[in-house]
């Protein structure tokens, strides 16, 4: 018993550390520029552009005025804007800070998995087997969430319906300040949406597919 007790705990913190580097490395590469050691930082980026779009405005900055800026303000010191595959490509400036390699939607999709690993290894009383729908429950908020925004995009980062919300703003009858409806700074609707539809998404994924993981090693 005490054998099968410490493979089912090896696994799990073999999956914490392993996966825990892939998922925080993100928030080494500004550091990394913090310190001018650039090549570190951008190789860094370079590695997880294959993972995540890095669009600026919906990444967190680390030593700078603010923790996310927006798409005008990024504007200001970066060319050709309208081209996401341009956009994606600014990193940041020593006064604005360095943007971590993960978006926020990354963030709390890779990152939600890993905090929902670790605590479904502390509750061991909650691990029970759940069925392909509780999965599907909890990912299709993320998949409504990023398929509109994917459509919006389309029509323009800054013309689609979701990045003024106008709709929402008329559902709510303007119930909120108008930095809630526009745009993906953090406080806004669309950052909320992803921030918590990535976390529902990687507990849904844990408490779906660890109890079959740990089935296989005992």
């Amino acid at each position: 018993m005490k054998r099968i007790v410490l493979i089912d705990r090896k696994w799990w913190i073999i999956f914490l550390s392993v996966y825990g580097v892939f998922v925080f490395l993100p928030f080494a590469a500004p550091v990394f520029m913090y310190w001018k050691l650039d090549g570190l930082g951008r190789a860094v980026y370079f590695f997880y552009s294959f993972f995540c779009h890095q669009l600026p405005e919906r990444s967190l900055f680390f030593f700078g005025e603010k923790w996310m800026y927006l798409f005008s303000e990024i504007s200001t010191v970066w060319q050709n804007t309208d081209n996401p595959m341009i956009l994606r490509q600014f990193v940041g400036t020593p006064e604005m800070g360095w943007k971590v390699a993960w978006s926020d939607r990354m963030i709390s999709m890779y990152g939600g998995v890993w905090l929902a690993g670790l605590l479904w290894g502390l509750l061991p009383k909650y691990r029970g087997r759940v069925s392909f729908w509780f999965l599907i429950l909890f990912a299709l908020p993320m998949a409504l969430d990023g398929g509109t925004h994917f459509l919006s995009d389309l029509g323009g980062l800054t013309s689609g319906f979701r990045y003024t919300n106008d709709w929402l703003a008329v559902l709510t009858n303007h119930a909120f300040a108008p930095s809630f409806y526009l745009g993906d700074a953090l406080g806004s609707f669309n950052s909320w949406m992803r921030w918590i539809t990535g976390l529902l998404f990687g507990f849904g994924l844990v408490w779906w597919a660890f109890p079959y993981v740990g089935e296989t090693f005992q």
